[in-house]
Protein backbone atom coordinates (compact mmCIF):
# COMPACT_ATOMS: atom_id res chain seq x y z
CA UNK A 1 0.00 0.00 0.00
CA UNK A 2 2.85 2.34 0.82
CA UNK A 3 4.48 2.06 -2.60
CA UNK A 4 1.17 2.67 -4.37
CA UNK A 5 0.30 5.70 -2.24
CA UNK A 6 3.80 7.17 -2.73
CA UNK A 7 3.57 6.73 -6.52
CA UNK A 8 0.12 8.32 -6.59
CA UNK A 9 1.37 11.22 -4.46
CA UNK A 10 4.43 11.72 -6.70
CA UNK A 11 2.04 11.85 -9.65
CA UNK A 12 0.36 14.87 -8.08
CA UNK A 13 -2.81 13.11 -6.97
CA UNK A 14 -4.57 13.35 -3.60
CA UNK A 15 -3.82 10.45 -1.24
CA UNK A 16 -5.95 9.61 1.79
CA UNK A 17 -4.86 6.97 4.28
CA UNK A 18 -7.51 5.65 6.67
CA UNK A 19 -6.11 3.75 9.63
CA UNK A 20 -7.41 2.57 13.01
CA UNK A 21 -5.80 4.51 15.84
CA UNK A 22 -4.53 1.27 17.37
CA UNK A 23 -2.39 0.61 14.29
CA UNK A 24 -1.00 4.13 13.93
CA UNK A 25 1.96 3.34 16.18
CA UNK A 26 2.82 0.09 14.40
CA UNK A 27 5.74 0.74 12.01
CA UNK A 28 5.13 -2.54 10.15
CA UNK A 29 1.64 -1.27 9.25
CA UNK A 30 2.16 2.47 8.81
CA UNK A 31 5.67 2.25 7.36
CA UNK A 32 8.54 4.67 7.55
CA UNK A 33 7.03 7.37 5.34
CA UNK A 34 3.45 8.52 5.05
CA UNK A 35 2.16 10.78 2.31
CA UNK A 36 -1.03 12.72 1.86
CA UNK A 37 -3.85 13.00 4.35
CA UNK A 38 -4.06 10.54 7.26
CA UNK A 39 -7.54 9.92 8.71
CA UNK A 40 -7.51 8.10 12.07
CA UNK A 41 -10.60 6.03 12.92
CA UNK A 42 -11.71 3.90 15.86
CA UNK A 43 -11.64 0.45 14.23
CA UNK A 44 -11.53 -1.58 11.02
CA UNK A 45 -15.27 -1.22 10.43
CA UNK A 46 -15.00 2.57 10.47
CA UNK A 47 -11.92 2.32 8.25
CA UNK A 48 -13.82 0.44 5.56
CA UNK A 49 -16.84 2.72 5.81
CA UNK A 50 -14.65 5.83 5.49
CA UNK A 51 -12.69 4.40 2.56
CA UNK A 52 -15.96 3.52 0.85
CA UNK A 53 -17.35 6.99 1.47
CA UNK A 54 -14.33 8.70 -0.07
CA UNK A 55 -13.77 6.35 -3.02
CA UNK A 56 -14.94 6.38 -6.61
CA UNK A 57 -14.11 2.69 -7.08
CA UNK A 58 -12.49 -0.22 -5.27
CA UNK A 59 -9.38 -1.93 -6.62
CA UNK A 60 -7.83 -5.03 -5.07
CA UNK A 61 -4.15 -5.59 -5.74
CA UNK A 62 -2.64 -9.00 -5.05
CA UNK A 63 -2.78 -9.45 -1.28
CA UNK A 64 -3.60 -11.67 1.66
CA UNK A 65 -6.44 -12.24 4.12
CA UNK A 66 -7.13 -8.55 4.72
CA UNK A 67 -7.36 -7.86 1.01
CA UNK A 68 -9.75 -10.78 0.48
CA UNK A 69 -11.91 -9.74 3.42
CA UNK A 70 -12.22 -6.15 2.22
CA UNK A 71 -12.77 -7.25 -1.39
CA UNK A 72 -15.59 -9.64 -0.52
CA UNK A 73 -17.21 -7.05 1.73
CA UNK A 74 -17.35 -4.35 -0.97
CA UNK A 75 -18.68 -6.93 -3.44
CA UNK A 76 -21.41 -7.84 -0.93
CA UNK A 77 -22.19 -4.16 -0.30
CA UNK A 78 -22.60 -3.71 -4.06
CA UNK A 79 -24.86 -6.76 -4.26
CA UNK A 80 -27.01 -5.36 -1.45
CA UNK A 81 -27.24 -1.94 -3.08
CA UNK A 82 -25.22 -0.13 -0.41
CA UNK A 83 -23.05 1.34 -3.19
CA UNK A 84 -22.92 1.22 -6.98
CA UNK A 85 -19.19 1.76 -7.41
CA UNK A 86 -17.08 -0.55 -9.56
CA UNK A 87 -15.02 -3.26 -7.90
CA UNK A 88 -11.80 -4.11 -9.72
CA UNK A 89 -9.22 -6.86 -9.46
CA UNK A 90 -5.71 -6.17 -10.68
CA UNK A 91 -5.13 -9.76 -11.76
CA UNK A 92 -1.35 -9.61 -12.23
CA UNK A 93 0.05 -12.89 -13.60
CA UNK A 94 -3.33 -14.56 -12.95
CA UNK A 95 -3.08 -14.00 -9.19
CA UNK A 96 -6.88 -13.90 -8.79
CA UNK A 97 -7.67 -16.70 -11.26
CA UNK A 98 -8.43 -19.06 -8.34
CA UNK A 99 -10.92 -16.59 -6.86
CA UNK A 100 -12.59 -15.91 -10.21
CA UNK A 101 -12.88 -19.68 -10.81
CA UNK A 102 -14.44 -20.07 -7.36
CA UNK A 103 -16.96 -17.30 -8.11
CA UNK A 104 -17.77 -18.83 -11.51
CA UNK A 105 -18.34 -22.20 -9.78
CA UNK A 106 -20.68 -20.50 -7.28
CA UNK A 107 -22.61 -18.98 -10.22
CA UNK A 108 -22.84 -22.40 -11.93
CA UNK A 109 -24.16 -23.98 -8.73
CA UNK A 110 -26.70 -21.20 -8.11
CA UNK A 111 -25.11 -19.57 -5.06
CA UNK A 112 -24.34 -16.32 -6.90
CA UNK A 113 -26.69 -14.92 -9.53
CA UNK A 114 -25.22 -14.60 -13.03
CA UNK A 115 -25.95 -10.86 -13.05
CA UNK A 116 -24.07 -10.39 -9.74
CA UNK A 117 -20.99 -11.93 -11.39
CA UNK A 118 -20.77 -8.66 -13.31
CA UNK A 119 -19.98 -6.72 -10.13
CA UNK A 120 -16.31 -7.66 -10.48
CA UNK A 121 -14.14 -6.11 -13.18
CA UNK A 122 -10.70 -7.65 -13.71
CA UNK A 123 -7.66 -7.09 -15.90
CA UNK A 124 -3.99 -8.10 -15.89
CA UNK A 125 -2.61 -4.55 -16.11
CA UNK A 126 -3.40 -1.29 -14.35
CA UNK A 127 -4.05 0.46 -17.68
CA UNK A 128 -6.56 -2.16 -18.81
CA UNK A 129 -8.26 -2.20 -15.42
CA UNK A 130 -8.61 1.58 -15.31
CA UNK A 131 -10.17 1.58 -18.79
CA UNK A 132 -12.68 -1.09 -17.73
CA UNK A 133 -13.50 0.72 -14.48
CA UNK A 134 -14.15 3.98 -16.35
CA UNK A 135 -16.60 2.16 -18.66
CA UNK A 136 -18.32 0.27 -15.84
CA UNK A 137 -22.10 0.42 -15.66
CA UNK A 138 -23.89 -1.57 -12.93
CA UNK A 139 -26.34 -3.82 -14.74
CA UNK A 140 -27.27 -6.57 -12.34
CA UNK A 141 -30.32 -6.99 -10.13
CA UNK A 142 -29.45 -6.18 -6.54
CA UNK A 143 -30.43 -8.67 -3.87
CA UNK A 144 -32.11 -5.97 -1.79
CA UNK A 145 -32.81 -3.00 -4.03
CA UNK A 146 -34.50 0.11 -2.75
CA UNK A 147 -33.36 -0.22 0.86
CA UNK A 148 -32.18 2.81 2.81
CA UNK A 149 -28.86 2.01 4.49
CA UNK A 150 -28.59 5.29 6.41
CA UNK A 151 -28.71 5.29 10.20
CA UNK A 152 -29.52 8.52 12.01
CA UNK A 153 -28.20 7.51 15.43
CA UNK A 154 -26.41 4.62 17.01
CA UNK A 155 -28.08 3.02 20.02
CA UNK A 156 -25.61 2.12 22.74
CA UNK A 157 -26.40 -0.19 25.66
CA UNK A 158 -24.61 0.13 28.96
CA UNK A 159 -23.47 -2.81 31.09
CA UNK A 160 -26.94 -3.06 32.65
CA UNK A 161 -28.57 -3.24 29.21
CA UNK A 162 -30.13 0.24 29.31
CA UNK A 163 -30.29 1.79 25.85
CA UNK A 164 -29.40 5.34 24.99
CA UNK A 165 -28.34 7.31 21.93
CA UNK A 166 -24.66 7.92 21.44
CA UNK A 167 -25.38 11.09 19.49
CA UNK A 168 -23.37 9.68 16.61
CA UNK A 169 -24.79 10.11 13.14
CA UNK A 170 -23.90 7.39 10.65
CA UNK A 171 -24.54 7.93 6.97
CA UNK A 172 -24.79 5.31 4.25
CA UNK A 173 -21.96 4.46 1.92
Amino acid sequence: MGLVSQAVHRGGRHVVGVIPRTLMTTPEIVGETTVGEMVPVADMHQRKAEMARQSDAFIALPGGYGTLEELLEVITWHQLGIHRKPVGLLNVDGYYDFLLAFIDQAVEEGFISPSARGIIVQAPTAQELMAKLEEYVPYYDRVASGLNWEARAVVVKDAAGAAGSSGISVSGI
